[in-house]
């Protein structure tokens, strides 16, 4: 099959797009064909950005940028087939709320309707990835355990880590798996960035390279009771807002200029990254974060002695591997099989995953395909 994957993460900023050829059996066969960072139209990431808790909102404008996210998805999809004869569109969509209540996930929304990306392109398109996961026990996140478990598997433990606004890892081990976010990478560093240079991001760690870290507002930080929970475990946004750091600087380092607090928010993701993989031979990571070379370095330092290597150097690209994850998912979902494994996001009934839209023709899925077992990446 010719699958498109796309996906917005936490930061906001646009889509990542991957065409991926993928074979289904109980060993996958995968070929990044193209993939892309396709910016948002000029002010909907400002949009979606003010739709998030605590900003007060309405259902009108949730309505509204609904279906303009679907609509800037839908032309993100026929650009990406350009000259290809696409089979299916898996769209992730952009997380605007993940309910957490005692530890357990209530439910999450991802807006982006799909409905434009069946008209625009006439493929049928696997949506809604999350849900699913979350009424079976779920947290519905990170859904990237079923390509790092295929990807990595091996006798020793390895962890995927994902650098996008927020960071989480897959820890890989011989007996089991398990997926979880660790906490902030980019959208606190993101919103420092913004502020003190109107860049959407820290552009070359630049920032934070001017920096010292605040060891007592680092001190501050690391109290926060999510890092002490016991995964599996998922956050976002809702937790890590602009209001709760500024009140941690408020309260432990009023005085910190921009540079001071960005190589702080570095250390805060390389600490608290490093303490999830301490039993691991390598760490492979992706994600937008990877292209920070002080955040990279500063967690070269903290993983110390453990490998941090590129996901690149693993036959993935780093800046697309959760668009590729997305057209992975959507490739199972169309072949009945489960798109998590159990126990990676706390569920122990692993489900197909997400909801199907038609395209212009009916739909005809092929018989459900054998348990999936391994991941080979075609070069």
């Amino acid at each position: 099959m010719i699958v498109v994957g796309m996906l917005s993460g936490t930061s906001a900023d646009g889509l990542d797009v991957a065409v991926c050829s993928i074979e289904v059996g109980e060993t996958v066969q995968l070929e990044v064909l193209r993939h892309a960072g396709v910016a948002w139209p000029e002010g909907l990431g400002d949009r979606v950005l003010a739709l998030l808790p605590p900003a007060p909102t309405t259902v009108e404008e949730v309505c509204a940028v609904d279906h303009a996210l679907g609509r800037a998805a839908a032309d993100a999809a026929v650009d990406a087939l350009d000259g290809l004869d696409g089979d299916l569109v898996v769209w992730l969509g952009q997380t605007v709320f993940h309910g957490i209540s005692d530890g357990r996930a209530t439910g999450g929304l991802q807006l982006g309707q799909p409905a434009w990306i069946a008209e625009a392109t006439g493929l049928p398109v696997v949506s809604d990835l999350r849900s699913t996961d979350i009424a079976a026990g779920g947290h519905g996140a990170p859904l990237a355990s079923t390509l790092d478990a295929l990807w990595l598997a091996g006798p020793e433990t390895r962890v995927a880590l994902n650098l996008g606004g927020i960071a989480n890892v897959t820890v890989v081990a011989p007996h089991g798996v398990t997926a979880f976010d660790t906490g902030p990478a980019n959208c606190w560093l993101d919103v420092v960035a913004h502020r003190a240079t109107g860049a959407a991001y820290d552009v070359d760690g630049a920032l934070a390279a001017r920096g010292t870290v605040d060891r007592g507002l680092l001190e501050h930080l690391l109290a926060e009771p999510y890092y002490a929970a016991p995964p599996p475990k998922t956050t976002g946004r809702e937790l890590f807002t602009a209001p709760a750091l500024d009140a941690a600087v408020a309260h432990a380092a009023p005085h910190i200029d921009a540079p001071g607090l960005a190589a702080t928010l570095v250390a805060l993701t390389a600490r608290t990254v490093a303490d999830a993989c301490r039993d691991a031979v390598e760490v492979v990571g992706a994600g937008g974060g990877m292209a920070n070379p002080v955040l990279r370095r500063a967690l070269a330092e903290a993983l110390h002695p453990i490998p941090l290597v590129s996901a690149d150097e693993r036959g993935l690209p780093a800046d697309a591997k959760e668009a590729v994850l997305t057209a992975l998912l959507g490739a199972l979902t169309w072949h009945g099989v489960p798109g998590v494994l159990p126990g990676a996001t706390g569920t122990a009934t692993p489900r197909v995953l997400g909801r199907i839209s038609p395209g212009h023709a009916p739909l005809r899925l092929p018989e459900p395909a054998p348990a999936v077992r391994s991941l080979e990446v075609v070069a």
